[in-house]
């Protein structure tokens, strides 16, 4: 009781007072539990997961001395950062490195202020070579860490021995892990520890989740049968093995927008908002610390910029950050926000996990968020504290976008958050782990089979598909085994599998991890710091003199070498570009995608609810007058013929990425009646068809395009589905050890790589067509590519849809910025943008005046 009592008195020294979901939290703990707290941005997750292992600590100390006096702290707080303390008990995973030294300052200050002798450390890729080296002969008692630092862990022959007094393991943002490899990867690191400790407390973190039942179960692994509590109290739920803590729901979002004062009735995506930056500025004029949340990498750049253009006395309380920045560059602007010293940050989904930067008043969202809990969990940014309500401004870059935000809105009051579905099975992830056990000592097969099959991602994993796993990483496989490079793990005499060769082990450590991105560059200036990373790609189509922004400055190319970008600060500005990065176009989330429906549905029975919907009014009566508004349940197809050809436009508003499959299939569905050429353009309420002569629709729309049998089959008939397979199999072979990126400072070029993974997709294709690695491949392009499970939910529901066909004499609203997008796949910017406002000013002459 005294322990608690000193984390209590702790609590109000702060002048906080300790939630009931967090003494809950405790008390879970200290029975021997294992779980996961879902609870608001900002309302105490950290202390909650942290104070139970304080309180055990406190409690176990024989004749615990008073608590310290202020001298003393002063002492402690001042002494050497590293001391000797407890062996390792606690390991924190958090899956960004911003967090790593945000969650190093929480977890240090109850420590220091009670008196516990324990070190507190991190690893990531951002510490240092000799911090690493020391951490290697003695871990910290606590110590914060990446899915990716624990997978090198486990490949050291005395893992067992320097986790031999773990007590507890905390997933931090384990909704941000759980939708992808990473996820899996952390599973089976926690399968590997609770084999050593069959006991070992396991608690995630996670907040704006909807599949939170799911989440616990696939964080605590094996045949737990865990319970949701109800929402309207806070209180725990004990299953089979799991405990499901909510958090208190006191938290209160202010989601607002900044709507443009003329709106155009015929809008197109593609020009990143920068009419508002006049407006976002006054806005920030008035507030002393923001975050402005960008979409990309790119927009982040080119926001940065314009912020400045427009206030140039701000410069130095101005500053971005992405993850291509480099870890000082990104240090400085963290130890900025925190301390208060910086105005306005722009950034991208790098600082949006639980980073507490308590100075922060108010969140920007510069476009659509794309989904419900991503603009929660953005707006938990400012307001980060218990009691403090979180601030959230969104920008519409484009006119459509008020829908979308005031979609998210609606979703919110109603706490309809989107789910992240887990990965099943992916074997290229299996043989990296099987090779990770074997480099750190060796295995029997039956048993890392038992332990693998103790996380949910595997539990489907058959005996066939592990053998497979077995041949692939000891001899290459059917199509490799007569190459000594592939047949990495060795069977020794007493059937353990094993890697003796410490070239094989370097390698593997190397190429430890699941992130797989276009490869990069460092960009240094001729005399000065380092700046960042930029792709491969991006620098292939610029030459020495050319100049681009980057990490916010201008800056001309010098020459390549050494796998560096060498630059210097442009003297004459001129043209310049943005580099792009990979990955930057996310699809609408399908609950949003339903709350955009459902505000469509009440402007088509004359309901205009909310500032936004006010301001679309215009826009949606000429869509009305012109064309139609679709309802709940109904799907609309214009038609309309132009200059160039003839037009079909559908509205099944079910994202990018489904659209992206479901325009193909209809096209090639279309083409099979009568041989017709598409053109094809998406975005995530539509995609367009356009050809030279007029397809034959009717006749077959009611029995033949929305069928749901033989998609799988037409969809790869009608795409280019080996392309996107041998895309989508660099990085199945990256991550399986197929191929080696190269040595730090001698990494292997893009084009290298892709040639590398392009002669093996084909050896497997001819040689090995039963590679397992191939089928993985395929059903990711399926699922991540296209989302094959919601594409197919898509058909079921427009079979079943009424279908309104308009023969329109003009484009619509809705068709505009669909039009748009084709255009732009062969016009030039400077050209387009002439040809769109000539455009859009003649259908505004034809719709009239407001």
């Amino acid at each position: 009781m005294r322990a608690r009592q000193q984390v209590v008195s702790w609590f109000e020294q702060k002048d906080w007072k300790p939630f009931r979901f967090q003494r809950q939290a405790w008390n879970a703990y200290l029975d021997g539990q294992s779980g996961l707290i879902h609870a608001t941005t900002g309302t105490g997750k950290t202390y909650a997961a942290w104070m139970g292992a304080i309180i055990e600590a406190l409690a176990e100390r024989s004749q615990t001395p008073p608590i310290a006096t202020s001298e003393t702290k002063v002492k402690k707080r001042t002494s050497t950062r590293r001391k000797t303390g407890p062996r390792l008990r606690v390991l924190w995973l958090t899956p960004l490195r911003a967090l790593a030294a945000d969650t190093l300052n929480a977890l240090q200050a109850p420590v220091q202020d009670l008196g516990l002798p324990w070190t507190i450390e991190t690893r990531t890729s951002d510490t240092s070579a000799s911090t690493r080296a020391r951490q290697r002969k003695t871990l910290p008692t606590a110590l914060i860490t990446t899915p990716e630092s624990l997978s090198l862990q486990l490949t050291h022959a005395d893992a067992a021995d320097q986790f031999s007094d773990l007590r507890l393991v905390i997933v931090d943002e384990w909704h941000e892990l759980l939708s992808t490899k990473r996820g899996v990867q952390t599973e089976l690191g926690l399968a590997r520890l609770r084999r050593w400790h069959p006991n070992l407390r396991t608690w995630g973190l996670s907040a704006t989740l909807g599949n939170i039942d799911q989440a616990m179960r696939y964080l605590l692994g094996g045949d737990g049968n865990e319970n949701s509590c109800p929402d309207s109290v806070p209180v725990s739920s004990v299953g089979g093995h799991g405990v499901l803590i909510e958090g208190a729901r006191r938290k209160r979002f202010v989601v607002d927008s900044m709507i443009p004062k003329s709106i155009e009735r015929f809008p197109w995506a593609g020009h990143m908002g920068m009419r508002q930056a006049d407006a976002v500025v006054k806005q920030l004029d008035h507030v002393q610390s923001s975050l402005v949340f960008t979409n990309t990498r790119s927009q982040t750049e080119a926001w940065y910029q314009e912020i400045l253009k427009r206030r140039p006395e701000w410069a130095g309380q101005v500053a971005l950050h992405h993850g291509s920045l480099d870890r000082k560059t990104r240090s400085w602007v963290e130890d900025g926000l925190r301390e208060g010293k910086l105005k306005c940050v722009v950034c991208t989904s790098s600082l949006d996990l639980g980073v507490d930067f308590s100075p922060v008043e108010r969140v920007f969202q510069v476009g659509s968020p794309k989904g419900v809990a991503r603009l929660l969990q953005r707006a938990g940014r400012s307001g980060h504290a218990p009691g403090q309500n979180s601030c959230v401004t969104c920008i519409p870059t484009h006119a459509l976008q008020l829908i979308e935000l005031a979609a998210a809105r609606d979703a919110i009051s109603q706490r309809s958050l989107e789910g992240r579905q887990p990965v099943a099975c992916p074997l290229d992830l299996l043989a990296q782990h099987a090779v990770t056990i074997a480099v750190g000592g060796g295995f029997r097969p039956d048993d890392l089979f038992d332990e693998v099959r103790q996380t949910k991602s595997y539990q489907s994993l058959t005996r066939q598909e592990w053998n497979w796993v077995l041949e692939f990483i000891t001899t290459g496989g059917e199509a490799l085994r007569a190459y000594p490079d592939y047949s990495k793990v060795r069977i020794d005499d007493e059937g353990l599998y094993r890697v003796d060769d410490r070239r094989i082990s370097l390698r593997h450590r190397l190429s430890v991890g699941t992130i797989v991105s276009d490869a990069s560059l460092t960009v240094q200036f001729l005399k000065g710091p380092k700046l960042g990373t930029i792709e491969e790609s991006f620098l292939s189509k610029i030459n020495p003199g050319d100049q681009f922004i980057f990490a916010g400055r201008q800056v001309e190319l010098v020459f390549v070498r050494d796998s560096k970008v060498w630059v210097r600060r442009a003297k004459k500005l001129g043209n310049v570009r943005i580099p792009r990065w990979m990955g930057g176009r996310m699809p609408l989330s399908s609950q949003l995608a339903t709350a955009v429906r459902q505000k469509l549905d009440e402007a088509a029975n004359d309901e205009f609810l909310g500032p936004e919907m006010l301001a679309l009014k215009p826009l949606l009566r000429i869509q009305e007058k012109w064309s139609y508004i679709p309802r709940l349940g109904e799907l609309l197809i214009e038609r309309t013929k132009s200059r160039q050809g003839h037009h079909l436009f559908f509205y099944p508003f079910a994202g990018r990425l489904v659209h992206e499959g479901l325009a193909a299939l209809v096209a090639y569905r279309l083409s099979r009646q009568v041989p017709i050429t598409f053109t094809i353009s998406v975005n995530d309420y539509g995609f367009e068809l356009f050809s030279p002569t007029r397809a034959l629709l009717d006749q077959v729309i009611t029995t033949q395009l929305f069928r749901t049998e033989g998609v799988v089959e037409d969809i790869e008939a009608c795409m280019n589905a080996a392309e996107m397979g041998k895309r989508q199999f660099r990085e199945v072979a990256h991550i399986a050890g197929l191929v080696f990126p190269g040595y730090p400072g001698n990494r292997k070029s893009a084009h290298q790589l892709q040639a590398s993974t392009g002669l093996l997709y084909d050896v497997f294709t001819n040689y090995d067509p039963d590679n397992l690695l191939l089928k993985q491949a395929q059903q990711e392009v399926l699922e991540l590519q296209l989302e094959q499970t919601r594409l197919m939910s898509t058909l079921h529901a427009l079979q079943s849809s009424l279908v309104i066909l308009r023969d329109i004499p003009r484009f619509s609203p809705l068709g505009f910025p669909l039009m748009v997008d084709r255009l732009r796949q062969r016009i030039s910017s400077e050209k387009l943008s002439d040809r769109i406002r000539r455009m859009q000013e003649s259908l505004e002459k034809a719709a009239g005046p407001v």
